[in-house]
């Protein structure tokens, strides 16, 4: 019967101790021979660190294979550890959108946002249902003979939003992006419940959707002729409506340096002859309308100068009316900061044509219907400067005046129509906490019609805002 070769355990254990009695016996032997000299603790030491030595080698040389791949094991307990100690993170190593390019990162955000405000006009109540209840809007104040004093207290959810971004590297360094924004001023989407009796449904609204390809953009976005980072930190939506340039439009847009270009979707806003009738938007335009700007930032802020060319028309087969006209306008705007604690925002425009540019398209047209049905564009301009200071990190203020005026032919308008609005805004915001503000605006504004009839606005506009 062959013998059974000896177990792995014993043997590796038999073959090291010839090994550590060697060592053993060739460092004692000195060491008994010099017993009794002053050395002798000095070699004990050097014997104990070769002991020590040797039972970590063998430890090293016993001790099972680590696997090459493959889950950690489960730590063991450590009683010193508490409750409160978190597990640790499990990093995501599938995509979660598997469809989605590799490289992407996905980010998300927006903010919630209860508005309250009480309004009081002078000319008769703004009505029920229109966004003039909703934020500083100067074409809904009512003008005319003055009225018994009327307050309206509105309460509303509707400007909070949400965006998604998905932002890619592509293996060529190409950057793409895409990103969507999202709010809910949107009217309400069922005609029994969205309305404020029951449960005050909205729709969701696109503000933005669009891609964006290293220089290129193409999508709904904020027109190249408008400079929203110039805005003022406002309690309202808007704030100085009437002075500034608003449009979200499809466009695209294509950007160098401080330059951009953008070309982007018309439209013509009409008042008829003698404004018998409602407004006309015409979609009945060939050319896009063009923009151009010039940009320039710094530590100190930024300025900018923006161009706007268009072409005006409308097309009624029915009337026979087929005309066109040509309108453009200059933009300056900027931020100056002054010190840590101030900065001072700014913007004037002006041109002819830009009725839907100014005031989100809600004091005049671009054009008036002729009698002859011939299109005369109106001219116009308008502005903003605001002054912004941080009391603290926790607290700042908001002070801003805004106009716009509008140089109207009478003999083809009439004199129902809005020669020029103003408004002036005072705020306090506070922070308690980080990303939450309540804020409350006092607003005080004024629309006046070619008649020479006007009307005032005076509204408390209350805020709580929490960012995420």
């Amino acid at each position: 019967m062959a013998s059974r070769p000896p177990r792995r355990g014993v043997s590796a254990r038999v073959a090291r101790r010839p090994l550590a009695a060697a060592l053993l016996v060739a460092l004692a032997l000195p060491g008994a021979a010099f017993a009794q000299t002053a050395k002798e603790r000095e070699l004990e030491a050097r014997v104990a660190e070769l002991e020590r030595m040797v039972q970590q080698l063998v430890a090293e040389r016993s001790a099972p294979a680590v696997p090459v791949a493959g889950p950690a094991p489960p730590a063991a307990p450590n009683a010193t550890a508490t409750a409160a100690t978190p597990p640790t993170p499990v990093i995501q190593t599938a995509p979660i959108t598997p469809a989605a390019n590799p490289n992407t990162t996905f980010t998300y955000g927006g903010f919630i946002k209860l508005d309250a405000m009480v309004t009081d006009t002078t000319g008769g109540e703004i009505p029920d249902g229109s966004a003039g209840r909703l934020f500083y809007l100067p074409g809904t104040i009512p003008v005319g003979a003055p009225a018994e004093a009327r307050a309206d207290t509105d309460v509303h959810a509707q400007f909070s939003r949400f965006w998604f971004s998905a932002d890619t590297t592509l293996p060529s360094g190409d950057k793409l992006k895409g990103y969507i924004e999202l709010d809910l001023f949107g009217g309400g989407s069922n005609a029994l419940l969205g309305n404020e009796v029951a449960t005050n449904t909205h729709g969701v609204a696109v503000r933005h959707a669009y891609v964006v390809w290293n220089r290129w953009l193409a999508g709904q976005a904020w027109s190249n002729f408008q400079d929203p980072v110039a805005l003022p930190d406002a309690v309202d939506f808007v704030g100085p409506t009437e002075g500034t340039v608003f449009v979200r439009q499809a466009q695209l847009r294509y950007t160098n340096g401080p330059w951009s270009f953008s070309v982007e979707n018309p439209e013509t806003t009409v008042t008829p002859l003698l404004g018998i009738g409602p407004r006309i938007s015409s979609d009945d335009n060939l050319m896009p309308d063009l923009t151009a700007r010039w940009l320039t930032k710094g530590d100190w802020g930024h300025f900018t100068v923006a161009a706007l060319l268009r072409e005006l028309r409308y097309d009624n087969p029915a009337t026979g009316i087929d005309d066109t006209a040509r309108g453009g306008g200059l933009s300056v705007s900027g931020r100056y900061n002054i010190g840590a604690n101030d900065d001072v925002r700014f913007m004037a425009t002006g041109g002819r044509g830009i009725g839907r540019y100014l005031a989100l398209g809600g004091l005049a047209s671009d054009t008036v219907l002729a009698a002859d049905g011939s299109l005369e564009a109106i001219d116009g301009y308008g502005g903003f400067v605001a002054w912004r200071h941080a009391f603290s990190p926790k607290l700042r203020g908001n002070l801003f005046y805004s106009m716009a005026h509008f140089d109207n032919d009478v003999a083809l308008t009439g004199f129902g129509v809005t020669e020029r609005a103003q408004s002036w805004h005072a705020n306090l915001i506070y922070s308690p906490l980080p990303k939450l503000d309540i804020g409350a605006e006092l607003i005080w504004g004024q629309r006046s019609l070619e008649g020479e009839a006007d009307g005032d606005l005076r509204r408390l506009h209350t805020h709580v805002k929490y960012t995420f």
